[in-house]
């Protein structure tokens, strides 16, 4: 069976909590420090979890998600932030017209926390952003590159031996459909599992993109055995070596999870 935090959303909350206090607000603030001026969207920000810490901080927060069943969870567990006024939630895309037209030029911080590995049109999302950040504005992306052993989400895989079997996701696209449909997974997992390998995103792309689209890095920090994995498999996080870390490509495959803040220049 998938990991529990698949299927029930009181865990996956409290995860997201969690791993925000202790990992991602902390990258973040040696970036740009977090105060309570600071306007804040998260783009598929699911069931909102990650941005508990900045509401604490008394930070105004915005929450972008397609899917409307997140967004009603989310309101549940946010209520408190949504009727003191600080938290606003949206099901809406981020393209749509009068989204820009209500939130140009309005965030300081944009999150998008295991996100950018799902999107389409990667160069399209962040080239765009700018028409959402203020001058100061930056923006937080955390993701698993694509070659690493299990950048295909194949955790999600409803078979105990798929679900930790590392790499399989860089089979070539027939035969891993073919060992998909073999171990006996559903017809909804095989898709959005062959829709990842569509959109799965490396450092070197990444790194490229954010280049071709005008913006500087001002952050980074990756990661051997990524923080939500003390969740998933019982690790303890562990920053990858200096070394391994300056190995382009090769990289790629040991690094579990990658932490970046971007500017544009």
């Amino acid at each position: 069976m998938s990991l529990i935090q698949h299927s029930n959303a009181n865990v996956r909350y409290q995860q997201q909590v969690d791993n925000s206090i202790n990992y991602v607000l902390p990258f973040i603030d040696a970036a740009m420090p977090v105060t309570p001026d600071l306007r804040i969207m998260e783009i598929g920000c699911g069931e909102g979890g990650v941005l508990i810490p900045f509401l604490e901080k008394g930070c105004h927060c915005v929450g972008v998600d397609l899917s409307d069943d997140k967004i009603a969870l989310a309101h549940d567990y946010l209520k408190q932030y949504v009727d003191a006024g600080n938290m606003q939630l949206i099901n809406k895309n981020i393209y749509d017209v009068d989204f820009l037209g209500e939130f140009k030029h309005s965030f300081d911080l944009i999150i998008l926390k295991d996100a950018i590995e799902h999107i389409p049109d990667q160069a399209k999302i962040i080239g765009y952003l700018k028409n959402l950040l203020t001058p100061r504005g930056q923006v937080y992306f955390g993701f698993p590159p694509w070659y690493m052993p299990h950048g295909g989400h194949q955790q999600t895989c409803e078979s105990k031996v798929l679900n930790m079997m590392p790499y399989i996701h860089l089979l070539p696209n027939p035969l891993y459909r073919g060992v998909l449909r073999a171990f006996g997974e559903p017809p909804n997992i095989i898709a959005e599992l062959m829709e990842i390998k569509e959109t799965g995103i490396s450092i070197e792309r990444f790194e490229r993109i954010v280049k071709e689209q005008g913006y500087k890095i001002t952050s980074k920090q990756f990661y051997l055995i990524n923080p939500i994995y003390k969740y998933k498999f019982g690790l303890k996080p562990r920053l990858q070596s200096g070394l391994v870390a300056a190995i382009p490509f090769v990289r790629n495959f040991f690094t579990t999870c990658v932490y970046y803040m971007i500017k544009a220049q």
